[in-house]
């Protein structure tokens, strides 16, 4: 019987939404997979222990030295050029490079709806038809009453801090404008009336 520590160890932190699509068979070793704003790399742990081609862009140097000290001890054939100090909004990568596009907990620091806007039509340039979009990011869903707007799109949260907010109507004008289609129903967790984090999984058009 597997432990708790070895599944830690086979996945590392990832997210369970995250989780949720590898068990559904959605992701398969050796498919191009870009982390857009990867941090120390919690949520790569799996996919280079298992063939992924990972790459992954960070703004912050710590992050992405952090991110390829994981990649050169789990998968030392990848090039450090994988892991790029990058903002999301402007990435070096050609057009239709990825398979797959995860922003796990990254969005919702856009200063604008601007640098939003900017942030996710970079992520769908680089991904390729019939590829993958995951994110995870914060949102109003069921937490209209309990945020306060600051202005534009962001909002003090109960958590104390201070996030650009979606909601269920932008994310559905935005899928429709990109082209997307929808493999998974928007999903929001409510945690304890601090914050909402919601999921949000869509496809490029071949």
């Amino acid at each position: 019987m597997q432990s708790y520590f070895d599944l830690q160890e086979w996945f590392g932190g990832i997210d369970i939404y995250l989780f949720d699509q590898l068990l559904k068979g959605r992701f398969v070793p050796e498919m191009h997979l870009l982390d857009a704003g990867c941090g120390s790399g919690r949520n790569l742990v799996y996919f280079l222990k298992s063939g992924y081609n990972v790459f992954a862009v960070d703004q912050s140097s710590e992050a992405i030295s952090q991110t390829r000290q994981l990649a050169l001890a789990l998968a030392p054939h990848l090039s450090p050029d994988n892991f790029r100090v990058e903002g999301i909004d402007q990435m070096s990568f050609t057009d239709g490079s990825f398979d797959v596009v995860l922003s796990s907990a990254v969005l919702h620091f856009a200063r604008s709806e601007k640098q939003w806007e900017a942030m996710v039509a970079e992520m769908w340039r680089v991904l390729k038809p019939g590829g993958i979009f995951f994110a995870r990011l914060a949102s109003s869903i069921g937490m209209e009453a309990q945020v306060k707007l600051i202005e534009g799109r962001r909002y003090h949260l109960p958590d104390g801090s201070d996030r650009f907010l979606v909601d269920e109507a932008m994310l559905l004008e935005v899928t429709a404008a990109l082209g997307g289609e929808f493999i998974e129903p928007i999903k929001t967790v409510v945690v304890q009336n601090m914050r909402a984090m919601t999921t949000w999984c869509i496809s490029k058009s071949i």
